[in-house]
């Protein structure tokens, strides 16, 4: 089966071409950031028309980098949600019209989904069951994982989602955009021990996320300080740890409830570096197994849809030959699959 996946949830415009025999066969990716880097986030009129703009051009450098033709493709996947839902009419229009010209069926796939499948792109994946930590721009969740579709969703953000609050607090700071990246690499020439930073919702149990709050407090510290370029870098440096240990903390009491002794790491802030080195470093403490896709996978792209579509193309599923595009759709509205593998 080769499977063509489309993602235009947001600002990315992402396709690749999945091969159950060989694997990815090659994708494509476009970034917005420039188009909206002005207006410090994304605009979704302007990001809907940029995906019109370049998604059929990148569909074609996908198929040429994969090496096949039109004819071999025998499904298309694309992202109906959540997400912006001009730019998930885009990707969902144009896929499933595709699928209907060339004879083939089309599935929509779940953004958070493809995510939380993105390891299984890897050479060495994860195996059910196990959690999965699912931190972007938009979603911050712990979802305990049984198999594909399978999702029980144990803590989620009450306020902003965890890469919101690094662009926000990044933005205050005077980085560009996107923040995120930039308060990270700035935090590395921070001072860990001047600032003290709270770690929300960790005094209490549960599982639940809150990053507002740390964003005010940041805000305020910058505001008392002398806002020097050291200043900035120390503030940088202690929100992140912050952010990093209620992240490490919740995991932690996430797998002493479930049991489970692997853990999963996706999302675009699943790139980041000292979030990474701290769960691998609780992993080995209690004898477990971190895994996480490759750094330009964390971020939207269509090879996680393109798999994750493959997965539910090879259990029968299909969409009628309306055009499906759901804003706001929990994980646990997912249809489970029978199979493992």
């Amino acid at each position: 089966m080769i499977v063509l996946g489309i993602e235009t949830s947001c600002d990315e415009t992402g396709v690749a071409v999945y091969d159950s025999e060989r694997g990815l066969l090659g994708d494509a990716l476009y970034s917005q950031v420039g188009l909206h880097a002005k207006y410090g986030g994304v605009v979704p009129e302007l990001a809907s028309r940029d995906h019109v703009r370049k998604l059929l051009p990148i569909i074609t450098q996908a198929i040429d980098i994969s090496k096949i033709k039109k004819n071999d493709i025998t499904g298309v996947a694309y992202t109906a949600g959540p997400g912006l839902v001009g730019a998930l009419l885009v990707g969902a229009t144009a896929g499933r019209c595709m699928a209907w010209t060339w004879g083939v069926p089309a599935v929509a796939v779940h953004h958070m989904e493809g995510h939380l499948l993105a390891p299984m792109l890897e050479a060495d994946p994860p195996e059910f069951p196990f959690l999965a930590l699912l931190v972007s721009g938009g979603h911050t969740l712990l979802v305990e994982v049984g198999r594909v579709g399978d999702y029980r969703v144990l803590g989620d953000s009450i306020d902003d989602a965890v890469g919101e609050a690094f662009d926000k607090t990044a933005s205050l700071l005077g980085l560009p955009y996107p923040g995120g990246p930039a308060l990270a690499a700035l935090a590395l020439q921070g001072d860990p021990a001047r600032f003290t930073f709270p770690r929300p919702m960790t005094n209490r149990p549960g599982l639940d996320f809150s990053f507002s709050g740390l964003k005010t407090f940041a805000m305020n510290v910058w505001r008392d300080s002398g806002q020097s370029d050291q200043d900035r870098a120390d503030i940088a440096r202690a929100f992140e740890d912050a952010v990093v240990d209620t992240m490490v903390i919740k995991c932690r009491r996430a797998l002493a409830a479930t049991g489970l002794k692997t853990l999963v790491i996706a999302g675009g802030v699943g790139a980041n570096v000292r979030l990474r080195q701290r769960l691998r470093e609780l992993m080995e403490v209690s004898d477990g197994r971190v895994c996480y896709p490759r750094p330009e996978f964390c971020t939207d792209n269509g090879a996680m849809i393109a798999y994750a579509g493959y997965r539910r193309l090879q259990a029968g599923q299909h969409e009628s030959l309306s055009i499906k595009a759901t804003p706001r759709w929990s994980l646990e509205e997912l249809s489970a699959l029978d199979t493992q593998l």
